[in-house]
């Protein structure tokens, strides 16, 4: 039997993830190799602002926070949301609790675009390996689309097959260019490959927010549409929504929010598979109260897994992804035998 928790009022459930996703950032930008109080951490963020003096803050502890812990906790919060929101978005289409962004081959082709990056050394003004990954996960999802088309719609069944199969190339192509690397960048594709985000700053951050934010209002406006489709596409034409038309506009809108996450922190994985299955226990399936609850959820999440990934081996610093995976295993764990039914093996 599926675990069934007693669902939470929106009054309540809203503002606990607001306040966890602000304590989250708090933590992530205090926590670190140098120890930063709360307290000094604020003023200078503060000061940064303009909202107070900076006569007496410690010059190099100004450093740490606005030039590294303050860029990459609000980066991870944005991808993070994007990932939890693309997430979700992925299951309502599909109308499949396993779904997840990275379903249509989004991340096997990002991580092929970024290791060729990699290995032809194409810096292009340190905007090289985001581009080449953004277009990858663009160019792999465009294949899926056209092979899983069927006199002029989309099948669910075929988007998932060609994204399997297109994934195993792309997945062949980043393996070859593993073998063709070595030194320096068979680290820095193994690494990008893990997922991390060691490369956060103001301006990738500074590119990020409009395109998270931007995107988020859109999913936000489409909640109803969702629901409607949840109905099956019968029951969403009698709703007057029209769901091959509502699902091309969500996949491409999807592809370019993961696509963008995807560009800057590699492949970071069960941000947006958890999410929304642990959001949808608490706040339940409508997606007018799902998507911004799984939304903030996200946020917090990976900038609470960045910080533990920061901190855990100090001075050694993890990949997120390796500290997901293992929240994220035992989670689904417990979802295949809660959802057991009596007797079975």
């Amino acid at each position: 039997m599926t675990p069934h928790l007693r669902r939470a009022r929106p009054m309540v459930i809203f503002p606990t993830l607001a306040v966890g996703l602000l304590a989250s950032l708090a933590v992530g930008v205090a926590v670190g190799p140098v120890a930063i109080s709360p307290g000094e951490s604020l003023r200078i963020i503060l000061a940064q602002l303009g909202l107070g003096g900076v006569g007496a803050l410690d010059a190099a502890h100004r450093l740490i926070i606005t030039q590294i812990r303050l860029p990459r906790a609000l980066t991870g919060a944005l991808i993070g949301l994007i990932l939890g929101l693309s997430g979700t978005v992925m299951q309502g289409i599909f109308r499949n609790p396993l779904a997840s962004p990275y379903l249509l081959g989004i991340a096997s082709g990002a991580s092929a675009g970024a290791a060729l990056v990699i290995v032809l050394h194409w810096q292009l003004g340190g905007m090289g390996l985001p581009l080449g990954a953004f277009l990858g996960s663009t160019l792999a999802v465009i294949s899926v689309y056209r092979l899983g088309m069927r006199a002029g719609r989309t099948s669910p069944y075929g988007l998932i097959l060609a994204g399997i199969a297109l994934g195993a190339l792309f997945s062949a192509l980043t393996s070859f260019l593993i073998t063709l690397s070595s030194g320096t960048q068979l680290r820095e594709i193994v690494f990008w490959l893990m997922g991390g985000l060691g490369r956060s700053n103001w301006h990738y951050l500074r590119l990020l927010t409009p395109v998270a934010l931007g995107g988020a209002a859109l999913v936000f406006a489409l909640s109803r549409d969702l629901n409607a489709l949840a109905l099956g596409e019968t029951g969403a034409r009698h709703l007057g929504i029209e769901p091959e038309q509502l699902r091309r506009f969500l996949l491409a809108l999807v592809t370019l929010l993961t696509g963008a996450a995807v560009a800057i922190s590699g492949t970071i994985g069960f941000v947006g598979l958890i999410t929304p299955h642990a959001l949808r226990l608490i706040v339940g399936p409508d997606h007018r109260l799902l998507l911004p609850a799984t939304a903030l959820a996200g946020a917090a999440f990976l900038v609470l897994s960045d910080t533990l990934a920061r901190t855990l081996l100090s001075p050694v610093e993890l990949p997120v992804g390796i500290i997901t995976a293992f929240v994220g295993a035992p989670f689904f764990l417990y979802l295949l035998v809660s959802s057991r039914p009596e007797g079975s093996i």
